[in-house]
C-alpha cells in the first residue's frame, strides 16, 4: 500500500512523481491559504530546472490568490529553466483562467497521468 505524505498545510500537499514535484492544492484557496501555500511553492519553484507540476483536481474554491500563485510560478520556473504544467478540471477556475488569459500560457490538463505524459513527451523520454 503506497501512503502519501502529510500536508504541509491544510490547503497543500506536496509529493514526487516521475522526476516531478506535484503541488496537490486543496479545498478553498483564498487569500488566507496563498498565504499559507506561497512560502511552500516559492521552494520548490525557486529550484534550477524545476520540473512541476500544479495540480488543482481537489480544489472547491479559487479566487484570484489561487490566479497569482500560479502566475508567480509560472514565472519563477521559466526564469530557472524549468517547466511548468497545470491540472484543472473545476469549471468556475477554467473560466476565470480563459478570461485571464491564463489557459494560453500555462494550458491546464484533465489529469496528473495527462501532464506527466505530456512533460515526457516534450523531453523525449
Amino acid at each position: 500500500m503506497r501512503q502519501e505524505p502529510a500536508p504541509l498545510t491544510p490547503h497543500l500537499r506536496v509529493r514526487h512523481d516521475r522526476a516531478h514535484t506535484v503541488l496537490e492544492f486543496r479545498g478553498e484557496i483564498d487569500i488566507a491559504a496563498a498565504a499559507e501555500i506561497a512560502p511552500y511553492m516559492d521552494r520548490e519553484t525557486g529550484r534550477p530546472q524545476a520540473r512541476v507540476v500544479i495540480d488543482l483536481s481537489r480544489i472547491e474554491f479559487f479566487d484570484c490568490s489561487g490566479l497569482r500563485l500560479l502566475y508567480r510560478a509560472r514565472r519563477r520556473v521559466l526564469d530557472r529553466d524549468g517547466q511548468l504544467y497545470l491540472v484543472c478540471t473545476h469549471p468556475l477556475t477554467l473560466r476565470v483562467m480563459r478570461i485571464t488569459g491564463l489557459t494560453k500560457l500555462l494550458p491546464p490538463q484533465p489529469t496528473l497521468d495527462a501532464a506527466l505524459s505530456e512533460t515526457e513527451a516534450a523531453s523525449g523520454l
